[in-house]
């Protein structure tokens, strides 16, 4: 079910997998499982952004058409796209984040990214009062995490991380704790690339017809939650 832009007041944990999905491919759908299994999440969300501050506007697809494809990968009921951002009208992560805990109140956000994002974040708008409020999930990415571990951001944040299976079990930030945690969530690393489908190089993805729902008896099984990584602001 697609989140509402004004909220609701339902108790579940979710991971935020924010990006341009220019297109959205397999790999976006391997972090998001692989998380969501990882952190036991309820449901992880692909925030298409309308616009990413950090990436040229040249070549980038129209909302509707990234919305499409991120939905293409997605199963609308553990794995769901969004385009909620544009409702919040916000152009910052921070401020993303910030509407989202207010609309959401009883909502454990996690904020799901790349190892190429962690090597960015010290870019990005307020970065540090991100962290601090919010749990970071960081997954691996081709070429990146190694760098990304021993970076700027992984050093100031280094007292801080937590196992995954710790990442969302104390107070959250504001709620008893001072400093929201981040984990770094082992993967498989997938080979998927927005920028080599762009150019031609992979395949685009086919964007599939919604999935017909499921019978009841299978939609009753246990609620687990993951989600993770691709995407800066």
């Amino acid at each position: 079910m697609t989140p509402n832009p004004r909220g609701d007041r339902r108790r579940r944990r979710v991971g935020l997998l924010g990006g341009s999905f220019n297109p959205a491919h397999a790999g976006h759908r391997h972090v998001a499982e692989r998380v969501r299994r990882a952190l036991r999440l309820h449901e992880v969300w692909l925030l298409v952004s309308p616009g990413n501050p950090l990436k040229p506007r040249a070549g980038m697809a129209p909302l509707a058409q990234r919305l499409a494809s991120a939905r293409a990968v997605a199963d609308g009921r553990r794995v769901i796209a969004t385009d909620i951002e544009a409702a919040l009208g916000t152009r910052y992560t921070r401020d993303t984040l910030a509407a989202l805990r207010r609309r959401f109140p009883r909502t454990r956000f996690v904020f799901v990214i790349g190892a190429d994002n962690l090597v960015q974040l010290p870019h990005w708008q307020d970065w540090r009062r991100l962290a601090a409020a919010t749990p970071l999930a960081v997954l691996p990415r081709p070429g990146s995490t190694r760098k990304a571990l021993a970076g700027q951001a992984a050093h100031a944040l280094a007292r801080h991380r937590r196992r995954p299976g710790a990442l969302l079990a104390g107070p959250t930030a504001g709620h008893g704790a001072c400093h929201a945690p981040w984990a770094f969530v082992p993967a498989a690393e997938h080979p998927a690339s927005a920028t080599a489908i762009r150019a031609g190089l992979a395949p685009a993805p086919r964007v599939a017809v919604a999935p017909r729902p499921r019978p009841a008896r299978i939609m009753a099984e246990p609620v687990q939650m993951q989600a993770a990584a691709a995407a800066a602001r």
